[in-house]
């Protein structure tokens, strides 16, 4: 299968900075928005004749069937408020349901209680795809989180003892990226044949005898006090906003942007039969809004920010990691 790795870097970083500049240009209307820690959705769609009409275009200003979403979420937050405000201009009515879990978005998916999920990110996807004979499928790319090195007593990787204990999360995809960020820091060194899943046994030196810490990702930040943790290796939007820890807070921070991280950008997905409903149009135009984008910029600080990748390229690049997790 031929490799196909979406846009360059640049491109990825052109089109962020003109959303910024969209952003500075077009923000329009007054969208409070504080805090969310998590973005993980899980939609149920329902077009509804009976919903009333929308104001939603049509091409010929004739009004249209609203749209009805159920969305379920990680945690409830006021970043959801600008999204679901946008979207019901749009013709989209969203209903947020917390779930808390990062299994049941896909279960749910595969087994029809929902009709779509935006919690995670394409590797992650073609892991549960590989594991379960799923074939859930992306509809269009949402934000790619920035991750780095965290310790609560050190202020350089250098300092890092030998055995010191590492936190890293214990799914293979966000264990696999952990580990690949150790690397780049200079810590370990992996395996060339490891692929896009390393694992600690494609380890092959660890001059400091690292002790690796598998633990949930969403659980690590709250790890980051623990005192017999030297480091925690995490997306540095997990961090809950009253922790105050930040990007610049990294000892190593890893290039988000970079060509080799596109396995890691977020994606809203459904089933296969799915993939034309017309909702997800709306759902992707409420996220390229400017508002919803300030409302982003605003909690995350440039930790998590939106990307625009071509649907092809994210099922290429989907196609290719299942394979590989097959």
């Amino acid at each position: 299968m031929s490799e196909h790795t979406g846009p360059e870097p640049s491109e990825l970083r052109a089109s962020i900075a003109s959303g910024k500049r969209k952003r500075r240009n077009l923000l329009i209307g007054g969208v409070a928005v504080v805090a969310v820690a998590a973005i993980a959705v899980v939609v149920s769609v329902v077009v509804g004749g009976q919903n009333g009409a929308a104001d939603a275009a049509t091409g010929s200003g004739a009004p249209a069937e609203r749209l009805s979403v159920k969305i379920a979420v990680s945690e409830d937050t006021q970043f959801q408020d600008a999204v679901k405000e946008v979207a019901a201009e749009k013709g989209l009515d969203v209903e947020w349901v917390n779930v808390k879990d990062w299994v049941l978005p896909n279960t749910e998916l595969v087994a029809g209680t929902v009709d779509a999920n935006a919690f995670q990110h394409i590797l992650y996807l073609s892991a549960f795809n590989a594991e379960n004979d799923a074939d859930l499928t992306p509809v269009f790319s949402t934000v790619i989180t920035q991750w780095g090195i965290f310790s609560k007593t050190l202020t350089d990787v250098k300092d890092l003892a030998d055995g010191a204990r590492i936190a890293i999360p214990d799914d293979p995809s966000n264990g696999g990226r952990a580990l690949n960020i150790l690397a780049a820091a200079g810590l370990i060194e992996i395996a060339a044949d490891a692929g896009n899943f390393p694992t600690v046994e494609d380890v092959t030196a660890n001059d400091k005898n690292l002790q690796f810490v598998p633990l949930p990702a969403t659980s690590i930040p709250q790890q980051f006090d623990d005192p017999s943790l030297a480091a925690v290796v995490v997306g540095t939007s997990y961090f809950d906003p009253s922790q105050g820890i930040t990007k610049d807070d990294a000892l190593f921070l890893d290039d988000s942007l970079s060509e080799k991280n596109l396995p890691y950008v977020n994606v809203i997905a459904t089933r296969e039969e799915d993939k034309d409903n017309p909702a997800w149009k709306i759902l992707e135009d409420t996220y390229a809004d400017p508002r919803v984008a300030e409302a982003l910029d605003d909690e995350f600080a440039g930790n998590s920010i939106l990307v625009k990748v071509p649907v092809k390229d994210l099922r290429d690049k989907l196609a290719e990691l299942q394979a590989e997790a097959e």
